[in-house]
């Protein structure tokens, strides 16, 4: 049963790596579970932001926000819309209880602003394969965008994109550096 999610795992990172069209991934998950988030825009591996779209996480050094161009709540401390980064447990794509509160008020901003669109970037940490990580920076994204497709969400309104391990917040190889790589960071661009 083990080798068959591995191959499963495997199957679907090299479909994503091939650049198949979001009509020929398979949309099964490692854990053998169907993907409940029909409608939502799968993961691509290719780069997305093409200059336009803004970082999920504060910018290196500047300590500026990142989603603070789109309304004064991204840039209030003491609002949820402020976080724009979901971290997760050591091979987990189960959102933490923490997390929760931040998921819905950025569902709550998306409802009300249906010309904004939010990309889910998932990572990983540097632990697991390049295949494997790249299939849970996946899942990771995809439990996100479920969450906010059961609040009302449209759709299109949400992207999913997995960079795995390729882009870590923190170059360190240690446990701290690890819990800062294994996050979504949710990036708003405009319609």
């Amino acid at each position: 049963m083990k080798l068959n999610k591995t191959v499963l795992a495997l199957a679907i990172s090299t479909v994503i790596l091939s650049g198949c069209s979001d009509d020929e991934l398979d949309t099964s998950l490692t854990d053998g579970t169907q993907n409940a988030t029909s409608g939502i825009n799968d993961a691509s591996t290719s780069g997305i932001n093409n200059g336009s779209g803004l970082p999920g996480s504060e910018m290196s050094g500047s300590g500026l926000y990142p989603n603070a161009g789109i309304g004064p709540e991204f840039s209030d401390p003491s609002n949820p819309l402020s976080k724009s980064t979901i971290y997760f447990m050591l091979d987990s794509s189960q959102v933490q209880d923490d997390f929760v509160p931040v998921i819905a008020a950025h569902a709550r901003y998306l409802m009300a602003h249906p010309d904004q669109r939010v990309v889910m970037e998932g990572h990983g940490d540097e632990r697991g394969s390049p295949e494997y990580n790249i299939a849970l920076g996946e899942q990771r994204a995809k439990s996100i965008a479920s969450m906010m497709k059961v609040q009302g969400v449209a759709g299109d309104q949400l992207n999913v994109v997995s960079y795995g391990e390729e882009k870590p917040a923190s170059f360190g190889h240690d446990e701290a550096s690890w819990e800062l790589n294994r996050r979504v960071e949710l990036v708003y661009q405009g319609k």
